[in-house]
């Protein structure tokens, strides 16, 4: 009888451990709308707070440049999308579009006569946290966290099914409603950039290379106008859309827009690695309990949640499927330059940060988030199998078709630039 009673509490848990649903980062450990936040805006928040530190209002922009300064949000990132795909909809239209600004670890967005800024902080314990801050002008500055209205959508499977971040593209009419009869898309780097960029206005050069941006629909039933898109190529100013002195740069940067959609996706699957990593172990740990095992003992199943959600995140790491480019990019601000100046580089000053931007987003094909707090915070568990597999597929040379794309050049060079930057690397690493 003890022994069926054991066998059915196993059951329950790992029937339990494997239901993927979005009410799973409710689940200890996580618990996602009860703990407590440690991230950029919290810190922000307590020096406020303190005193310690201030934001100013400015009667254009409300807190947004103050914001983006104290955040070291870099103006060159933004981009600009106009179809009503966001909270404050009704702020947005072709002729109003929303604003993105973004660091490596945080995305703030401005509406114009938005009531709020709508921000989210990337922590590295919660993936990603959501909150407003009143346009007003208050004495006291408070950022306010937001649960339910932000997770709707951004605790989906659209994002990995952790609170996280969508980029889309869909077809806008000319109010920026989305068509979604002419169909919409999930972006991230793998889609083909004719895919890219719908309801987003782009600036910069790509030559012929066809995309999305800059298209607004007013025929639906025009198929060749539409798929063709001959007004929205290669445009490096956008006065003829809207009144591009209302922002605070006049850009929405082709590079900054592939990076933004490099990074999301990068953020998610990290922040998927780290939740589930937790979960399983946590599982694992009430398995040994029930079962009267060492706290210490691992099944197979607690290996397998974890390699399956590692796997997908290294390929992505190492741009695996990425969109080809057909002819150069080139932006029209100064986030390119900007974006690759910082970041930690090697004796040879290489680092994860340049860019190609002919043939591929980056010189070096591996994300620039590896060296990211969310990245160097996940369990052990998680970064042991992770740097394994790292080891395996850049100086075991791991061949198979998710890593064929790496030449013999990448993989040595992204093993020199991982050997002088990470500080955290297991021994192994020290012999090539």
């Amino acid at each position: 009888m003890k022994t069926l009673q054991k066998s059915f509490a196993l059951s329950v848990l790992v029937l339990t451990a494997l239901a993927a649903n979005a009410d799973e980062f409710e689940r200890v450990p996580i618990s996602y709308s009860t703990a407590t936040p440690v991230n950029a805006i919290s810190r922000l928040q307590a020096r406020l707070d303190k005193g310690d530190a201030a934001i100013a209002y400015d009667k254009e922009f409300g807190y947004l440049p103050s914001v983006l300064q104290a955040l070291n949000v870099p103006i060159s990132s933004q981009t600009l999308v106009f179809s009503k795909t966001s909270l404050q909809r009704s702020r947005i239209s072709p002729k109003t579009p929303r604003a993105l600004y973004f660091s490596d670890d945080m995305y703030v967005g401005y509406c114009q006569s938005g009531q709020v800024l709508e921000i989210s902080a990337v922590d590295p314990m919660l993936g990603t946290v959501f909150y407003s801050l009143d346009q007003q002008p208050t004495a006291k500055p408070k950022f306010e966290r937001q649960v339910d209205a932000c997770i709707l959508c951004h605790g989906s499977s659209q994002t990995r099914g952790v609170p996280g971040h969508i980029v889309r593209s869909v077809y806008p009419d000319l109010t920026g409603e989305a068509v979604f009869a002419l169909g919409s898309q999930r972006v991230d780097q793998t889609t083909p950039i004719d895919r890219r960029w719908g309801g987003w206005y782009v600036t910069g050069t790509h030559g012929k290379q066809l995309h999305r941006g800059n298209l607004i629909v007013a025929n639906r039933n025009d198929r060749e106008t539409i798929a063709n898109n001959p007004l929205g190529r290669n445009i490096t100013n956008l006065k003829n859309f809207f009144d591009t002195s209302a922002y605070l740069t006049p850009h929405s940067d082709i590079v900054a827009l592939m990076v933004l959609e490099h990074q999301v996706e990068m953020h998610n699957l990290i922040t998927r690695l780290n939740f589930q990593t937790r979960l399983a172990l946590h599982d694992q740990r009430q398995l040994n309990k029930e079962l009267g095992r060492a706290p210490n003992y691992w099944s197979e199943t607690t290996y397998r949640r974890i390699k399956a959600v590692a796997e997908p995140m290294l390929r992505y790491m190492f741009f695996s499927g990425e969109a080809k480019l057909t002819e150069k990019l080139q932006g029209t601000s100064s986030f390119a330059a900007e974006f690759a100046k910082i970041g930690r580089r090697d004796g040879k000053g290489r680092g994860f940060r340049e860019f190609d931007l002919q043939t591929r987003l980056f010189k070096y094909p591996c994300s620039y988030l590896i060296h990211s707090e969310p990245f160097e915070r996940l369990p052990t568990e998680a970064k042991d199998y992770v740097y394994q597999r790292i080891h395996e597929i850049l100086i075991n040379r791991d061949y198979t078709r998710d890593f064929d794309h790496l030449t013999d050049a990448d993989r040595h060079a992204i093993w020199e630039i991982l050997r002088a930057t990470k500080r955290d690397l297991p021994s192994y690493f020290a012999k090539k």
